[in-house]
């Protein structure tokens, strides 16, 4: 380490000294411009978070916003599959250009930049995270009103990548209705508050089947707590998303934007309406 001459602002060394927080957050492209960025986080695989990034940036964009989806879950990407994306994302000399839905949200993701969607991207983890702040800073995003971010599971190196490179305004965590969803609500508050990252609330996903036969509720995964633990965190839940075989349907066959449910109203009102 040189000799510290106390000019924080131009250094890069993180060391007990410093007396200004160092900042890690990658520019955008000069000619991209993003109004405001939400992530979208889970404890854990397979709840549904990105059903839910779909159906938010959907959701938005049918309210007249102009949405784009930033699928930072490189070894296992979904959303292009979700919006019936099957072209390639193309370059030019300014930069990588993301690829429009049938809706208009513009969406990138490493499934649109490999030859073939099923091979699979077995990368060190320095690899991906950087791999991600590409999406950001060298993906032309123009005049985007709300970018979602679809986060892989967990706490690990590309969700802090994610959190300390691009400037989140907030998160939505998403859960499921099981006795584990503590710890995943846990996990992701904890790493939330590390990172200075406000909570805007969570989202239960599977929660409960309503049987077209009988109309009874069936709660498949067992009682909910997701009150009692939101309470204990002081965090909102924002929406429970059913089990709905038309979701399943629409995402299966690319068609997540057609898809008419209700279900992420009150999520999508107070994303609009927050003023992080």
């Amino acid at each position: 380490m040189s000799e510290c001459n106390q000019a924080c602002s131009s250094c890069s060394e993180n060391c007990s000294e410093r007396k200004e927080e160092l900042d890690l957050k990658e520019k955008l492209h000069p000619m991209s411009n993003v109004k405001k960025v939400i992530g979208v986080v889970s404890g854990k695989g397979g709840v549904g978070k990105s059903l839910v990034t779909s159906l938010l940036a959907s959701g938005m964009n049918k309210k007249g916003y102009k949405t784009a989806v930033l699928d930072a879950d490189i070894t296992g990407p979904s959303i292009p599959k979700a919006f019936g994306i099957t072209s390639k994302a193309v370059g030019n000399e300014n930069g990588m250009m993301p690829v429009k839905s049938k809706n208009g949200t513009d969406v990138m993701s490493i499934n649109l930049l490999l030859n073939d969607i099923t091979d699979p991207v077995v990368w060190r983890g320095p690899i991906v995270g950087n791999t991600v702040k590409q999406f950001w800073n060298e993906v032309i995003w123009k005049d985007i009103d709300y970018m979602f971010i679809d986060m892989p599971p967990g706490t690990g190196d590309v969700p802090l990548t994610v959190f300390q490179s691009i400037p989140i305004e907030g998160i939505v965590i998403v859960t499921s209705p099981q006795e584990l969803v503590s710890m995943i609500v846990e996990k992701a508050v904890k790493m939330a508050d590390k990172m200075n990252i406000p909570i805007i609330g969570i989202v239960e996903n599977m929660s409960g089947f309503k049987c077209p036969e009988c109309n009874q509720v069936h709660n498949i995964f067992g009682d909910s707590n997701i009150e009692k633990v939101a309470q204990e965190y002081g965090i909102k839940v924002l929406d429970r998303l059913p089990i709905d075989p038309a979701i399943a349907r629409a995402c299966d066959a690319g068609e997540i934007e057609s898809y008419s449910g209700n279900i992420m109203e009150n999520t999508l009102k107070i994303i609009e309406e927050t003023r992080i």
